[in-house]
């Protein structure tokens, strides 16, 4: 499997997509575990498999869909990925963010990206929201960062600045809309592993400790890649399940239990999905 991509496959990638849809979308948004419903309410989509696209990632995991929706959303037109490739299926870093270099050289220039997390503020619940104000990157940190090898500087600069990954206009906009919506919507900092396995008490303690208040096996590497390519950046969680730092006797996480949140957090990730795009629409934003 190729380590390496460069601009000659992201073209082929962006350029396939191009040809088979009327649509030029400037917002990408990404559906983690579970939350693909939000795509069948697009109007005039066009739908395009994982697996059709040139040199794309196709996901092997229960609740990715592994599609591209492409259609109009509140009156904005955009490109929807029911569900990412993750570093655990056996791909590269920079082979996960195939994707996000198409959007690139597709010229969207917002990412409203979306996962499952567990929860480690014990102020979360199964079922919330957390708005991502920024995230730990344990894995990019190891050396697995999508950035690694050459850098072509027409995507973007050798040592991109990651001070404000999650852009602040936006959070405002999605605070803005979950209190019009009369629902929560909790803040704080994502964390980023390998998996697949989930974590071990000792780890929770100790991603709880740095101050994590979600963990995940996704999104980082995309930000990452997005912000190198001078996209905006709007992240969100959902809150799975409540991490378990205390062992407890016939108590296990598992992926079940994530597909069955997914179902509690759906209306409310979509009514503030929605009341951003609505927003941006109105306000003009790119």
């Amino acid at each position: 499997m190729t380590e390496f991509f460069t601009r000659r496959e992201f073209a082929e990638a962006a350029d396939f997509i191009r040809s088979h849809t009327e649509h030029e979308p400037t917002i990408g948004l990404v559906l983690g575990t579970g939350l693909n419903p939000l795509a069948e309410e697009m109007q005039g989509a066009k739908v395009i498999p994982y697996r059709e696209i040139p040199h794309f990632p196709v996901s092997t995991v229960e609740g990715h869909v592994g599609q591209l929706v492409i259609g109009e959303l509140e009156g904005r037109e955009i490109l929807v990925m029911q569900g990412r490739a993750h570093y655990y299926e056996g791909y590269s870093p920079q082979h996960i963010c195939l994707p996000i270099r198409a959007m690139q050289l597709l010229d969207i220039s917002i990412l409203i990206i979306t996962n499952a997390a567990g929860g480690l503020n014990p102020a979360f619940k199964a079922g919330d929201l957390m708005l991502i104000t920024d995230h730990i990157n344990l894995i990019g940190m190891a050396g697995l960062s999508p950035l690694r090898g050459p850098n072509d500087p027409e995507l973007g600069p050798r040592f991109p600045d990651m001070s404000q990954a999650y852009d602040p206009e936006l959070r405002e906009m999605a605070l803005r809309v979950a209190k019009d919506r009369g629902f929560p919507l909790h803040q704080g900092v994502y964390v980023c592993l390998a998996g697949p396995s989930f974590e071990t008490p000792a780890d929770l303690k100790f991603l709880h400790l740095i101050g994590a208040d979600a963990v995940g096996m996704s999104t980082v590497p995309e930000v990452t890649v997005a912000r190198h390519a001078g996209m905006r950046v709007l992240g969100i969680s959902g809150i799975s399940n409540v991490a378990i730092i205390e062992p407890k006797r016939g108590k296990k996480a598992d992926h079940e239990e994530v597909l069955e949140a997914g179902k509690l957090l759906v209306p409310k990730l979509t009514a503030l999905l929605k009341g951003v795009i609505k927003l941006l629409a109105s306000e003009g934003s790119s």
